[in-house]
């Protein structure tokens, strides 16, 4: 499973975000260009200490994602709150890509397009949206219980003890 971030505004999300992915196992992705520094150096400095445990890739552009992605042939799973599918009733693949837009705007139309789902977390009636990090996390969770990596990650845990 992977968590990808288009064009991210706010580097305290990301920095949450990329810790989930550290801890959980999960690669990640940064689609450039952010609205902060994107870097070892920044992150460190943020106290990402979790960054030597992170499989993470920095992406210049879409397009550049978008290539990768096509060279893997991973799904690419858009989080928004547009959806029509509720990511509770979505089947995962361990390979997937959960797509998380802008805080600020989401994702443009031709990101959207590209998606090979769009799914969304229900809300209460009249709330907009949840922040970033906490839409990641809560898909992400369902994704890793539906492929069974929670009990991978309880065996490995259970193995160190």
């Amino acid at each position: 499973m992977q968590i990808a971030l288009y064009q991210p505004d706010i580097p305290q999300n990301t920095g949450t975000i990329l810790r989930l992915c550290a801890c959980l196992g999960l690669a990640a992705h940064i689609i450039e260009p952010a609205g902060f520094p994107v870097s070892d150096r920044h992150f460190r400095r943020a106290g990402m200490d979790y960054l030597d445990r992170l499989d993470w890739r920095r992406h210049d552009s879409w397009d550049a994602f978008e290539s990768w992605r096509a060279a893997q042939d991973h799904r690419l799973l858009l989080l928004t709150t547009k959806a029509a599918t509720s990511h509770l009733d979505f089947s995962y693949r361990p390979g997937d890509i959960l797509l998380l837009g802008r805080e600020s705007a989401g994702v443009p139309e031709t990101v959207a397009e590209a998606a090979d789902a769009r799914l969304r977390i229900p809300l209460q009636p009249g709330l907009r949206s949840l922040n970033v990090a906490m839409a990641a996390a809560i898909a992400a969770g369902e994704a890793l219980r539906q492929t069974g990596h929670f009990v991978q990650l309880q065996s490995a845990q259970g193995a160190q003890q």
